[in-house]
């Protein structure tokens, strides 16, 4: 410390006042700008029981009470505002080291140190205080720890006119400036606040009644003159029955205001529009079309006529590409563009209406030819539209229900025209379907296909056969490709009859899962002989939306102990296609594991040649349609040939899958397939019997070079 004093003409050193602190009955302590005690006295120690050296070098919080922690806090910004009230002696609660409370007064003040300016404190024991003296000092102490946990601007003033109170929101909520809050002068204040209001008359007779009563409450709103509002409230302050003073609480009301009349408006507008509203409730909002609501309502009347009734219901096939590739308002353009010409189908004796997404539905009643309005909306929409410059052709599916003897609701019929739309989809799309009785029969089918397709997973009932892939260099199996297969009611199903089934449920995942599983295990010592080999599983765009499928790769490979490098994952196009760019990373998180990917069924995709470059895959596989074109083995086909160089100068290995012939193998061979896969060598088997299929290929490749087998 270096305190220096003159007086009387003597100079007085530091020790002596560091002596006189030490010696003094009160408790002095001085705290750095950030709170830290950094000097304490022996009276110090008394009064809270702490040794000094356990005091310097803390916060200083760990003397007071949890209440009066914030007001002292305050107490800071007063004096760095050089407010009277900040160096005035006011109570406050400590905290004695044994955990009990302490009543006590504290004076504080700024003063300059080495270290920039820190704050004395003095602490004085305040237990001998009278009862009323003590209630009124706390109870102002506790009124200012609180006044900065409100959002209302308050201000306290004592009977004798001094500002006892304040916070910051009331300086922010009158913009006043430092020097004026510094006077404490409340007339200044009033006067302030009176060149600000629209009607500053009312505010100051207001404020001259309450100082002449005091015990008057009021309550009053002010108009600013900048169009603000701000809600007066004011009442006398009371400690143990005795008015000490009056506290003004401002709170600016000026949003509520408004909103308040924005929604009085918004009602007597309802109020005028209630027709409106009501046809509002039947419309969808974006088309302008009738909705599900209205839809059924119609639909019911309909149903109680002797007329024909027929639901057309249809959406957009792909549509979530438009959302995706331009953006949901060129979405909702085409939305609105479909709408549009379905209405010209139809025309005024028809109902057309957006059931939800991209799914419309029309209910014609007392038509004679609804094959003849679904034939004409399916070539409307089929034509092409312009959105933001791009030249679309919207896709659709059909299904058309006609009331029968046994159609009693709406929803049946809807329910029949769904079905209706789904076997649509299944005919190739763009084009519509009449719902037949037996589209009910193939539902039930379906349902009972899911069901007992579960009951599979939960069982393990789900089997893996094994085709081998044969190298066109080594003439030998270097690779099995992994095939699901289920039994069930005795026959075995194999994937192509339950996949979509599975993708449809989600039981991809765990069938997908279950599969990698049980491969890795039951190949990883064949795996082990040869790091040449390795094992092909095929993989469902679904499994990849799953943001853990990497991860779960990956452990499967660490659990079975089988080498990432010798694992090949086979997908298709369409998952390319994907809007999640998740899918995309987590082929590339595969791969940089040394994971390799194989493109499925290359050729039967939307996929250019000169796209496979930018796609994250090691191999393509060329779809067996391509292959099923050789026939003798000497037929041109730039298209097959053109894919393989193709694939081979972008570094990518080429497999050729559905070989059955040695003509097929001996083409593809020579124009520079990698490896070869088909019946020609073996059919899956399953695992048992996978020595067998090792066998029928080593036999097949002897017969494809001409060179008789061993014995």
């Amino acid at each position: 410390m270096n305190f220096r004093r003159l007086g009387a003409g003597i100079v007085v050193g530091t020790g002596f006042c560091e002596d006189l602190l030490e010696q003094g009955p009160d408790a002095f302590l001085l705290l750095t700008a950030d709170g830290t005690i950094a000097f304490v006295n022996s009276a110090a120690e008394r009064l809270f029981g702490y040794p000094r050296e356990e005091l310097l070098g803390v916060q200083h919080t760990i003397l007071l009470s949890e209440e009066a922690r914030r007001g002292f806090l305050r107490v800071f910004g007063r004096l760095g505002r050089k407010s009277q009230a900040g160096s005035r002696p006011f109570a406050a609660v400590g905290r004695h080291r044994d955990g009990s409370e302490l009543a006590m007064e504290i004076t504080c003040a700024l003063v300059s140190v080495d270290a920039g300016t820190a704050m004395a404190v003095a602490v004085r024991d305040a237990e001998h205080r009278n009862d009323s003296d003590s209630g009124r000092r706390l109870a102002v102490s506790l009124l200012d720890a609180t006044l900065e946990s409100t959002s209302d601007g308050i201000v306290v003033v004592s009977n004798e006119g001094q500002i006892t109170g304040i916070n910051d929101q009331y300086l922010k909520l009158w913009g006043m400036p430092p020097e004026l809050i510094a006077a404490e002068d409340p007339n200044a204040l009033v006067r302030f606040i009176a060149d600000q209001l629209v009607d500053p008359d009312y505010f100051l007779q207001k404020v001259s009644a309450l100082y002449a009563d005091s015990l008057m409450q009021s309550h009053d709103v002010l108009e600013f003159a900048d169009g603000r509002t701000v809600e007066l409230y004011s009442r006398p302050q009371k400690v143990a029955d005795a008015i000490v003073g009056r506290i003004w609480n401002f709170r600016d009301i000026t949003s509520r205001r408004r909103a308040q009349d924005q929604a009085r408006r918004a009602m007597e507008e309802l109020a005028e529009q209630a027709g409106k509203l009501k046809e509002l409730a039947f419309q969808d909002p974006l088309t302008g079309l009738a909705n599900r609501m209205l839809f059924n309502e119609r639909a019911a009347a309909a149903l109680l006529t002797p007329e024909p009734v027929h639901v057309l219901l249809l959406d957009l096939d792909d549509f979530k590409e438009v959302n995706d590739v331009l953006g949901h308002h060129a979405g909702d353009e085409m939305l609105v563009e479909i709408s549009r010409r379905l209405q010209n189908c139809v025309g005024p004796h028809g109902t057309v209406a957006r059931l939800g997404g991209d799914e419309f539905v029309v209910l014609l009643v007392g038509c004679r030819d609804a094959d003849g309005v679904a034939q004409r909306v399916v070539s409307t929409l089929n034509a092409p539209v312009s959105i933001e410059g791009t030249l679309m052709r919207p896709g659709l599916s059909l299904g058309v229900a006609s009331r029968d003897a046994g159609t009693e609701t709406s929803s049946e019929l809807l329910r029949q025209a769904d079905l209706a739309m789904y076997a649509a989809k299944e005919a190739g799309k763009n084009c519509y379907v009449h719902f037949q009785p037996e589209m009910l029969a193939a539902l039930l089918e379906r349902t009972q296909l899911t069901a007992g397709l579960r009951r599979a997973v939960e069982l393990g009932q789900i089997t893996v056969h094994y085709q081998p892939v044969i190298s066109s260099d080594r003439l030998e199996v270097v690779q099995f490709e992994a095939l699901a297969r289920w039994e069930w009611e005795g026959e075995l199903i194999p994937p192509d009859d339950f996949i979509e089934t599975a993708e449809r449920s989600g039981l991809i995942r765990e069938i997908g899962a279950e599969v990698l599983r049980r491969s890795c295990t039951e190949l990883a010592p064949w795996l082990g002989e040869d790091p040449f080999r390795s094992l092909a599983v095929n993989v469902s765009g679904v499994q990849l939306q799953h943001r853990d499928f990497a991860e779960r790769v990956l452990d499967i490979a660490a659990w079975s102990g089988v080498d990432p490098r010798q694992l090949v994952l086979e997908v298709t196009e369409s998952v390319f296609f994907d809007a999640h760019s998740h899918v995309i990373g987590q082929l590339e998180t595969l791969r940089e594991a040394g994971i390799r990917v194989a493109l499925d069924d290359f050729g039967t995709g939307y996929s250019s040649l000169g796209r496979l470059q930018d796609l994250p895959v090691d191999v393509v596989k060329i779809d067996k349609s391509f292959v099923s074109m050789l026939q003798t083995g000497v037929e041109k086909l730039p298209i097959l040939t053109s894919m393989i160089h193709m694939a081979r100068s972008l570094g990518l290995k080429v497999t050729a899958e559905g070989i059955e012939t040695p003509a097929q193998a001996r083409y593809l061979m020579d124009h520079g397939c990698d490896a070869l896969q088909g019946f020609l060598f073996s059919r899956p088997e399953p695992g048992a019997a996978r020595q067998r299929a090792v066998s029928n290929s080593t036999a097949a490749i002897a017969d494809l070079e001409g060179v008789p087998l061993p014995g």
